[in-house]
């Protein structure tokens, strides 16, 4: 589906990423730091001090980065305050928790000689580039949600641009089938009116949602369908089949209007002779999977299967537009394929993500 809530498990999961991420930084700054002074304290010892301080600078860090008047700053400002109130911050205030739990005079907080100067130095190194890649992921994070953003709007863009196809093909082409059902038959002219106007509801109710239900989605396909079947009589039956369990299942709204649309258009109505379509949707494997079937004419003889990019380009862009919508929602983890059915037609299967 395209909305879950799982805000809390992901904030409590990145919070135990970053702690871990945290405490292993601060392991391996407290070997270097034996390393390069191994006279200022013993291993153990300064294990403990380097993972306070640097779990109160880390720490520091995090919660400035929710300050709503920090965050309204430039870049650059922003993160050279945050460093001039954490750096002080982790290292008195961790050297403070590292006494008491080593329990020894707090007023030793303040160290001197050479050997601190180094570990002072050493720890405004570590802060410096600890702060240097939290602005780095920070810059990172906002480029991700512009693309995010601006995906956002060209798949907007498209869909009312699918629109824009559907609607007047549909239209031009009903109309004028009213336009003699008028004289030879007022009572289905009047029937297809009513659907007409139920067809164009849905439509309209979907235009101002960024997601549907499958329920919606297939009432919407139903209101289409009864359209066309008044249009070509007995040459076209249709069948929906949605389970109870799927319906209130969260969907791109129209995504499944181009495949009908499309078995008729290349499918049903250039063939002599009766016709059939169905739309099924199924749970199948942690995904969900809508098949439209129809007999139609089927897929060009040395294509007996379609996938991705070759499903729009030989079927048009109504197909096109629903695998470009799919890859942006959801990416790999979504598909369309068509395939040849036996004796005609074509099977067409959306699957995305459950």
């Amino acid at each position: 589906m395209i909305s879950v809530d799982s805000s809390i498990p992901a904030r409590w999961l990145g919070a135990a990423r970053l702690t871990a991420g945290s405490f292993l930084l601060c392991a391996i700054a407290a070997g270097l730091l034996f390393w390069a002074a191994p006279a200022l304290e013993t291993l153990p010892r300064l294990f403990v001090f380097v993972e306070c301080v640097g779990m109160v600078f880390i720490s520091c860090i995090a919660v400035l980065g929710r300050s709503e008047r920090l965050l309204r700053m430039q870049a650059l400002p922003r993160w050279f305050l945050t460093g001039a109130i954490a750096i002080p911050t982790g290292y008195f205030g961790g050297h403070l928790i590292a006494l008491l739990i080593l329990d020894e005079p707090i007023s030793r907080v303040v160290g001197h000689g050479r050997d601190y100067m180094v570990a002072f130095a050493f720890g405004l190194v570590l802060a410096a580039f600890v702060l240097y890649a939290a602005a780095a992921r920070d810059q990172l994070a906002k480029e991700a949600i512009a693309r995010s953003d601006a995906q956002r709007l060209a798949t907007e863009s498209e869909l009312r641009l699918l629109r824009a196809q559907l609607e007047p093909h549909m239209l031009f082409n009903t109309l004028a089938n009213l336009r003699s059902l008028v004289d030879e038959d007022p009572r289905q002219a009047e029937r297809m009116i009513d659907q007409l106007i139920v067809y164009l509801r849905s439509t309209h109710a979907a235009s101002r949602d960024e997601v549907t239900t499958l329920q919606s989605e297939f009432s919407q396909l139903k209101a289409y369908l009864d359209v066309m079947s008044l249009r070509m009589g007995p040459r076209l039956t249709y069948r929906l089949d949605l389970p109870a369990e799927l319906e209130r299942t969260a969907i791109p709204p129209m995504l499944l209007q181009p495949l009908v649309e499309n078995a008729i258009k290349h499918g049903l109505e250039p063939k002599l002779g009766a016709g059939s379509i169905e739309v099924l949707a199924r749970s199948i494997e942690g995904s969900i999977e809508v098949a439209v079937d129809d007999s139609g004419l089927g897929l060009p003889p040395q294509q007996p299967t379609l996938s991705g990019d070759d499903a729009g380009e030989v079927c048009g862009s109504g197909l096109k537009n629903v695998r470009d919508r799919l890859q942006a929602l959801y990416g790999l983890r979504a598909s369309l394929t068509l395939q040849t059915r036996s004796p005609c037609g074509v099977h067409a299967v959306v699957r995305i993500p459950s």
